[in-house]
């Protein structure tokens, strides 16, 4: 019968962080396993130590039959972004939390942080970060040897993000703690230790982007009407796209990214990628994730090139496909995740006539909305409406299952 195992939380001062009582479970255990730093605190340990190193499932699946007395040394909180959820539900564990880095900083700044924000880049891409926290008042960030406070610094300046300034804490719990405020600019040259936590704190306004941004703020390349989805139809469009804040969009002929620009700041903690034949069309989508601080992939390619690298989507949005539409069309309905919506915009009726057959081969049904919308538009001390060219918005999900009685099967 194997042994309960203890996951023991440690700080950076090794063996004066833990309880008396912690301590002598650990030099009573026969197997000692944490990374080389927490294994270096205990020196005169008589049983087996084991570095961890890697994947864990290797070290899961040893431990599952391991029966004697084992430890586990995680750095500060094992439930707080480390090892310990995934080990207790694949092992028989009791979890010994000691401080997280988190709350050492804050701590030292004299700042609450059960309103803070929290986020991760630490064994992860910063990628999609400026969407997630944008606005957030506090923001705590676990970093890496990549992800370094320099590192986070220039990439969050890259989207205009100067209204925070960053609370540094380096090796806290240490002899070689250090803490500090900075600017964003001052944290771009920094050189911080491999143990730090970044706090971000807004201390300027930040610019607020509310569903619906108009049509001028976005840059575009401008022939005669403009090539973006306006306004009044990309709120209908994102509406019927039905997202969540995880979602993974798809925008097929992205143009100046305005559907997927205000997807990601709906499904802030997903991802959105685009596809743009044009490039200059793409050089504005570029400017325009910066400007409304959203972390796009973006290819340069004619869909459906380019849509095999991305994960499959639980929506997506094709404003034009360049002829390829039936083609494109059996790809997205083959890929959509259960559940998942495509939208389809059209200006002609042959374009709804072929999505909408393409669509019932593919089993999927379809609802449409002709937007015909008017804007107001001053004529000297008078006003007028000027007419937007007409809309179909087509949308379409896979038909759910039926069982032989012609019953739903759900």
């Amino acid at each position: 019968m194997t042994q309960t195992m203890k996951v023991i939380g440690i700080g950076d001062d090794g063996q004066q962080s833990l309880l008396p009582l912690y301590r002598t479970w650990i030099d009573e255990c026969e197997l000692l396993i944490g990374g080389e730093r927490h294994l270096s605190f205990f020196p005169e340990h008589t049983g087996e130590k084991r570095v961890l190193k890697g994947g864990l499932k290797t070290l899961v699946e040893e431990l599952a039959a391991e029966t004697r007395k084992t430890v586990i040394l995680a750095s500060g909180d094992p439930l707080f972004y480390g090892i310990g959820s995934l080990l207790a539900k694949k092992l028989n564990v009791e979890i010994y939390p000691n401080l997280s880095s988190i709350q050492l900083a804050f701590a030292k700044m004299g700042e609450a942080w059960q309103d803070a924000t929290f986020a991760s880049v630490h064994g992860r891409s910063i990628k999609g970060l400026a969407q997630r926290i944008d606005g957030k008042e506090k923001v705590a960030l676990l970093t890496d040897q990549e992800n370094t406070p320099a590192t986070i610094a220039k990439y969050l300046l890259a989207f205009g993000m100067t209204e925070y300034d960053a609370f540094v804490g380096e090796n806290l719990g240490s002899p070689d703690e250090r803490t500090g405020w900075y600017s964003l600019e001052e944290m771009t040259d920094m050189a911080a230790s491999e143990l730090n936590v970044v706090i971000l704190k807004k201390k300027r306004t930040s610019p607020i982007w509310p569903l619906g941004i108009a049509d001028e703020e976005f840059s575009q390349r401008k022939p005669d009407k403009g090539l973006i989805t306006k306004r009044e139809v990309r709120i209908l469009s994102i509406a019927q796209l039905q997202l969540h804040p995880r979602s993974i969009v798809w925008d097929i002929g992205t143009c100046t990214g305005s559907v997927a620009i205000e997807a990601a700041r709906i499904a802030r903690d997903g991802e959105v990628y685009g596809v743009e034949k044009n490039a200059d069309d793409l050089e504005n989508c570029h400017q325009n994730m910066a400007k409304f601080r959203t972390d796009l992939t973006v290819v340069h390619a004619r869909a459906p090139q380019g849509l095999e690298a991305f994960p499959d989507p639980d929506a997506v949005f094709i404003g034009g496909s360049g002829g390829e539409l039936r083609e494109l069309l059996h790809l997205c309905c083959t890929r959509l995740r259960e559940g998942g919506r495509i939208v389809v915009n059209a200006a002609t009726i042959e374009t709804l006539y072929e999505a909408t057959q393409a669509f019932a081969d593919e089993g999927f049904e379809t609802s449409v909305t002709l937007a015909q919308l008017s804007r107001s538009k001053p004529i000297l001390s008078l006003t007028r409406f000027e007419a937007l060219n007409p809309i179909y918005i087509i949308t379409a999900w896979a038909k759910q299952a039926t069982t032989e009685g012609g019953k739903t099967d759900e």
